[in-house]
């Protein structure tokens, strides 16, 4: 049998007629039409040079045909690399560099400022805009719909996404068509989801959620998904009378919650809301509850696991934990030193086994073999444990890497930064509990002298340099960063110190 993503999708069709995408200015897109689509830019694709095993790096902005460049990918047997639109050059630049794709897709505006870098790492450069529109879109209008979806074994990669690293250089995640399909499946069963289903889908689409949760779960359920370019708490609450799953990070829930008109009456056709990517407040539970009537179903993923863990659909929603292992997924809870499996009740490091876990780091195999151990238990890095109920509980991160609005943010990166800039002795960067954004990213400066350098000089010197999400929402001063006898910075005592900065 052909495990290829797309084979199993296209496969489990009932209704060729029925509406697959519906788009913010009412296009309807079957998934007929979504199979000839993607046929066509498969086609296009292949005539571009791409062979199976490929890379195939897209920085473009959310439309119909950015997830129709996701499909084809697959279908072509190549490996898809969805690249946040906020990355700078700099930025981009490694990442085409380590994975040398074969193709680069790009927005038209930023061809010029890219194309070198795609150049020096052997990729072609073809554009996909906003509207769909693009030197990328004009090739697949000439191509046929026939395509043979290239076989591919469960093991083989689907896609490649990259995420922090401990050194504060990306790593990539490869995940294979089995990790998908089988996160896929187990997402489907424990949310109950069927071709009744209507999705808001307001999510960016480089990201594990939006990607790979939002999307995939939907269409291979033979639901619809109804395709906003952004998150609009107006335009959101006017569809919930003929939704029915809305799926966000914190932040959409805490903004929408700032609307008037949310409450049981307007939320009466959802049947479920779910949210990720970054912890939810339990304050923002116990609102959404108490407004509408719905416990928000948190569930806890990341990017080299997929989904792991999700509260029940049936059952106790409880506010500050994650739920229970998906169906096919373990999740054990060890003690960081010695690895050895922990009684309930008692924190440690969470680690993770199953058909949803990737392949290991690209080109990184003594990272792959530090992270994922010979019997297959990932290690994520997140300390938790688990209730005498057996829901899991995420109280904190062996490593400092930050949750900010569902991206990732490792600091060092960003105190490299820093740290160049002149008036500065050093750094350090924490994430402080935010109301919208679950986590803020903050920094906290010694400064040279005493008006040495101010907030808006280290902003306005980052403005650029990275993307911005990763950027500072504050700057602090300090006299001195605190430190233990190693003279390690505790990152700990910044977080108590300044944790009601954001409340």
């Amino acid at each position: 049998m052909n495990a290829n993503l797309f084979d199993i999708l296209e496969s489990g069709i009932a209704d060729p007629e029925a509406t697959a995408i519906e788009t913010a200015a009412g296009e309807r897109i079957s998934y007929g039409d979504l199979a000839g689509r993607t046929g066509r830019m498969a086609n296009a694709l292949v005539s571009l040079g791409v062979r199976p095993g490929d890379r195939v790096a897209a920085q473009v902005e959310k439309s119909v045909e950015a997830i129709i460049l996701y499909l084809a990918t697959v279908r072509a047997g190549a490996v898809f690399l969805p690249l946040n639109t906020g990355y700078t050059p700099a930025e981009i630049d490694y990442f085409i560099g380590d994975a040398t794709p074969a193709v680069f897709v790009c927005d038209p505006a930023k061809a010029d400022a890219l194309k070198d870098a795609a150049n020096q790492a052997g990729a072609q450069v073809v554009t996909l805009d906003a509207g769909g529109q693009g030197s990328l879109t004009d090739a697949a209008a000439d191509a046929p719909a026939d395509f043979a979806t290239v076989p591919r074994d469960k093991d083989d990669l689907a896609a490649l996404l990259y995420t922090s690293g401990t050194t504060g250089r990306s790593k990539g995640a490869m995940l294979t068509h089995g990790n998908l399909v089988s996160n896929t499946t187990a997402l489907r069963e424990a949310w109950h989801y069927t071709p009744d289903d209507v999705l808001i889908h307001a999510l960016p689409i480089f990201h594990t959620h939006g990607l790979f949760v939002a999307t995939n779960v939907t269409l291979f359920s033979g639901a619809s998904m109804i395709f906003l370019p952004k998150f609009d708490p107006e335009r959101i609450i006017g569809l919930m009378d003929r939704a029915t799953v809305l799926m966000g990070v914190p932040t959409f829930y805490v903004r929408l919650l700032g609307d008037d008109r949310l409450n049981r009456d307007t939320t009466a056709h959802m049947r479920l809301f779910i949210s990720g990517s970054a912890p939810l407040l339990a304050e923002t539970h116990r609102e959404w509850q108490a407004r509408t009537g719905h416990a928000i179903l948190e569930r806890y993923g990341m990017t080299e696991t997929n989904m792991n863990a999700s509260n029940p659909y049936e059952g106790d929603r409880i506010a500050g934990t994650v739920g229970m292992p998906l169906p096919g997924t373990e999740i054990v809870v060890t003690d960081p030193e010695t690895g050895a499996e922990l009684p309930r009740g008692e924190i440690g490091m969470i680690e993770v086994r199953g058909p949803n876990v990737f392949k290991g780091y690209w080109q990184m195999p003594e990272k792959t073999a530090a992270e994922l151990r010979e019997n297959g238990f990932f290690i994520t890095g997140d300390l938790g444990k688990f209730d005498e109920r057996g829901y899991l509980h995420i109280v904190g991160r062996g490593k400092d890497l930050i949750i900010t609005g569902g991206y990732n943010v490792y600091p060092k990166e960003i105190e490299s930064e820093i740290d160049a800039l002149p008036g500065v002795v050093e750094s350090a960067v924490i994430g402080l509990p935010h109301r919208d954004f679950g986590e803020g990213v903050t920094a906290v400066i010694v400064p040279a002298g005493a008006h040495a350098i101010s907030e808006t000089d280290v902003l306005a010197a980052l403005e650029g340099r990275l993307a911005k999400f990763k950027q500072p929402k504050r700057v602090l001063f300090v006299d001195e960063l605190p430190r233990n006898t190693m003279g390690k910075v505790q990152k700990n005592l910044l977080r108590d110190q300044f944790g009601d900065l954001y409340r």
